[in-house]
């Protein structure tokens, strides 16, 4: 699903660290070495089709090379 963040990302929580990501060795292999977090938090989307919603996204973060493969987990309107 193709998606656009509208604002910012509120209600951010680190949900993993480290060895406790399951795709931690693939994420080393495509984007490098790094203190990689799974975090989540609360934002306004814009889908594909235009339609502004309030989701619940997920994505993999580290320091250095930034915020990789986000998702929508939920909607929550």
């Amino acid at each position: 699903m193709q998606f656009q963040i509208v604002g910012e990302i509120t209600e951010i929580e680190r949900i993993a660290a480290s060895s406790s990501i399951h795709i931690l060795e693939i994420l080393r292999k495509q984007y490098g070495a790094g203190r990689w977090r799974k975090l989540k938090g609360t934002a306004m989307v814009r889908l594909s089709d235009g339609a502004l919603r309030l989701a619940e996204v997920h994505w993999f973060e580290a320091h250095g090379i930034g915020k990789r493969k986000m998702r929508i987990k939920r909607f929550l309107d």
